[in-house]
């Protein structure tokens, strides 16, 4: 399935896109996609209930606007440097274990939405990444049982504002969390729909120029390494993203680097995962 949330902003119903791009209303049989979801069996209840009653469900027009397909999380977790050659073009070595920072969920915006520039940013750099959505409670899980506890895939630019994250003192997430920093979706896809996620292509493009063009099988880390790996430092909650890093391609690896300005439009996808696109403002 592709879960899918519509609507204003703060104000989305909870829906599913079908094979053929039609979007079905399914407020009918569930209130949100959140933890009492993903922690409930809902996916599988979604499922049956769709199979009875999708022929009577209301049609979500095109022009209705997205928005992120999960309802805000208890956290978002995202690891750093996953990709061996996003390391070596950021001057740093591939670590000999996950890199872990948090990303505040008030950051999370619908997949077409605007990003803005915050205040006072002079380096907003684009990270297109592979996000998982967790659907059972995951603690001190092993390797060969990590993939039981995801729900879900979806696709995420991770943007960050590096002289906040770099250069002044503290932790990753100062340059993190800004407000639409986390643009996820067009929609959740169930893990029965993507054969391996550790062989998807995923890109990148700023004003049509592609930017970042990689695969997922350049990982550090792959998936149920970092399931079992988070868990031994925090229970991970049904409806929780975990970031999975950014490939090669980011603005702050060219030379010199490159960040977003207003009126930039960035594009990315990820294979079976769907695309974004967002237009850059300033902060007002």
């Amino acid at each position: 399935m592709k879960l899918i949330r519509f609507g204003a902003k703060d104000n989305e119903k909870p829906g599913v896109e079908l094979n053929d791009k039609t979007r079905l209303d399914v407020s009918g049989f569930v209130n949100e996609y959140d933890e009492d979801f993903f922690g409930g069996d809902g996916l599988a209840q979604l499922e049956a209930w769709l199979g009875k009653n999708g022929h009577e469900c209301p049609i979500v027009k095109e022009d209705v606007r997205l928005g992120p397909p999960i309802k805000r999380p208890s956290k978002i977790v995202c690891v750093g440097l996953n990709y061996a050659q996003h390391a070596a073009e950021s001057g740093m070595d591939v670590p000999k274990e996950p890199v872990l920072f948090f990303k505040a969920s008030s950051a999370i915006a619908g997949p077409n939405d605007d990003v803005i520039i915050p205040k006072g940013s002079q380096k907003t750099d684009w990270e297109v990444e592979l996000a998982f959505v967790i659907g059972k409670k995951a603690s001190y899980v092993d390797e060969e049982n990590a993939m039981a506890h995801i729900a879900g895939y979806v696709l995420h630019n991770d943007y960050s504002e590096r002289e906040y994250q770099l250069e002044r003192e503290g932790q990753w997430v100062k340059g993190k969390s800004c407000d639409t920093f986390a643009p996820l979706g067009p929609y959740l896809v169930t893990k029965d729909e993507i054969e391996d996620p550790h062989n998807l292509d995923l890109w990148l493009k700023l004003n049509g120029e592609t930017m970042q063009d990689s695969n997922t099988s350049d990982f550090v880390f792959n998936i149920p390494e970092l399931v079992s790996y988070i868990s031994q430092f925090m229970t991970l909650l049904p409806g929780d993203i975990v970031s999975t890093g950014t490939p090669f391609g980011v603005g702050l690896g060219l030379n010199p680097p490159k960040y977003l300005n207003p009126g930039d439009v960035v594009e990315l996808g990820i294979d079976g995962l769907g695309t974004s696109k967002q237009h850059v403002i300033a902060f007002e």
